[in-house]
């Protein structure tokens, strides 16, 4: 019986290693993946287009500065693309966090009202809300777009920021954090004490919220910086409006003459840095975020 015992607690511990080693394999492997990407694009980038088009070289070259310069170059950019660079990611900076801000600040205001009040239409507002993510965002565009030209609002930006407060997405993650981290006890006790809603909400609910709106943070500006389908619809004759994605896109559309491959990977390679910086400054709550969302009560 003794060395029966021995053998189960072997074989499971085997099994909790080969776990282990399989989990840590495979993290590593992506990892590698990921970064062998972000090496591809830098090399690229300090490449001449003449070399790059030769085929690809595991070593940087020597033109990085001048793909730079070509980048910043307004009067140049703005002959061949239409749009200066550093006016479009100026576009797509303003775009991205105005939309952060309305997707995570008002997804929170309407999941702690439906976390915190109990009404007759509770549930059928929360239902009505989870049905509203199944609509993908193709079948409306049409209508949307349409609207767009009625509100005259085509070539501004109030189309890429305003339906960012209606995010279910965000609202749904939020609102399962809740349930996990805020006890009715403590708004409770708050409004006991004389603390109006407004006070308790921005005093006390946001910091408690504060892993969660960090890795909703993260996710809204990438979908937003990243987004090319509606900008494209939308921003159709001011090119000064146009979004970074869409300056990207009329570098590859150029005629194989003008096809700049060093300044379209530069160009790559300067888009990723907001998000990066975007990542590092809030990825320390992602883990615990994701960790503590994901488990209820």
């Amino acid at each position: 019986m003794y060395r029966g015992e021995n053998k189960s607690i072997f074989w499971s511990k085997l099994y909790m290693i080969s776990r282990k080693v399989f989990v840590y394999v495979m993290l590593s492997a992506l990892s590698i993946l990921c970064l062998f990407t972000l090496y591809i694009l830098l090399v690229n980038a300090s490449r001449s287009n003449y070399a790059i088009r030769n085929g690809f070289k595991g070593v940087t070259g020597t033109h990085f500065f001048s793909n730079l310069g070509k980048i910043f170059d307004n009067t140049k950019f703005v002959n061949k693309y239409n749009t200066p660079i550093l006016r479009a990611m100026g576009n797509s900076l303003f775009v991205a966090v105005c939309a952060t801000f309305c997707s995570v600040y008002f997804s929170t205001v309407v999941a702690y009202g439906v976390h915190m009040y109990r009404f007759k239409l509770r549930n059928a507002a929360f239902t009505f809300i989870l049905m509203v993510m199944m609509i993908p965002t193709q079948v409306s565009t049409t209508g949307f777009v349409e609207m767009c030209w009625k509100f005259k609002w085509v070539d501004h930006f109030f189309p890429l920021i305003l339906p960012s407060i209606a995010s279910p997405v965000t609202f749904f993650y939020i609102k399962q954090y809740m349930e996990s981290v805020l006890p009715f006890e403590m708004v409770e006790a708050a409004r006991v004490d004389g603390a109006g809603e407004i006070r308790i909400f921005h005093q006390i609910v946001l910091p408690v919220m504060k892993p969660a709106l960090a890795v909703q943070i993260i996710f809204a500006f990438v979908a937003s910086w990243n987004n090319y389908f509606i900008p494209q619809l939308v921003l159709v004759q001011d090119a000064n409006k146009s979004t970074l994605p869409i300056v990207v896109s009329r570098l590859y559309s150029a005629s194989d003459g003008a096809l700049d491959f060093g300044m379209i990977y530069m160009t790559i390679f300067i888009a990723i840095i907001p998000l990066v910086v975007v990542y590092f400054i809030f990825s320390r709550y992602i883990m615990k975020g994701l960790t503590l969302g994901a488990v209820k009560g």
